[in-house]
């Protein structure tokens, strides 16, 4: 097994996303201790946001023009190449889902940007997209400070599970493992329950 882990909490060891997916992660890997792990801290190394220069090299044509920004443009669309190859390697990638202003961080979402390319991860045809990344499971362990759930009072105002569950569907992966620990901001009884819950979760997945 190929299994990639990403963490975008900014809270390092405080932070829940980070002690959820690393538990998943070490559930996984106990049970196929062979498998190949490949980790990126998303917020420790953040990736660039979307950049012309990436499009332009998705699109086979050159925006590398200013010749005092051409390197930087070539490393920029190296680590993008990098980033993709990452997550088309992977049977399995587990993603530790910081949850800020109602949505993902936005160094997660530069990696989304990286990864949804034409061709790669998903095409367009005459009856519409197609993703091509079915194969995949996707496990999001997702941390949020207030109560975001189905028939919550704030539900619609959860930006982040939705978000990432029309990407990666897009995308072809049609039924991630989601694993919430929510209400972690109301009280620590609420916290501790929350996150053992979490766990108890973990322990399932296979």
């Amino acid at each position: 097994m190929n299994l990639l882990h990403l963490d975008s909490s900014i809270l390092g060891p405080l932070s829940a996303s980070r002690q959820l997916s690393a538990s998943a992660v070490a559930a996984l890997t106990a049970q196929a201790p062979a498998a190949k792990v490949v980790y990126r801290d998303l917020a420790a190394s953040p990736i660039p946001h979307l950049s012309g220069a990436q499009v332009a090299a998705w699109r086979n044509t050159s925006s590398i023009t200013e010749q005092p920004n051409a390197s930087a443009e070539t490393d920029d669309v190296a680590l993008g190449s990098e980033v993709l190859e990452e997550f088309l390697a992977a049977d399995t990638v587990v993603i530790g889902v910081a949850f800020y202003n109602f949505t993902i961080a936005s160094n997660l979402k530069a990696w989304v940007d990286r990864i949804a390319v034409a061709g790669k991860t998903f095409r367009y045809t005459e009856d519409g997209p197609e993703g091509l990344c079915g194969d995949k499971r996707v496990i999001l362990m997702i941390a949020r400070g207030g109560i975001y759930s189905q028939g919550a009072p704030s539900a619609a105002m959860e930006h982040a599970e939705t978000y990432l569950r029309g990407v990666f569907a897009f995308m072809g992966i049609t039924s991630p493992d989601v694993i919430v620990a929510e209400g972690l901001a109301i009280s620590p009884e609420q916290r501790e329950a929350s996150l053992a819950a979490a766990e108890t979760q973990i322990a399932k997945l296979v």
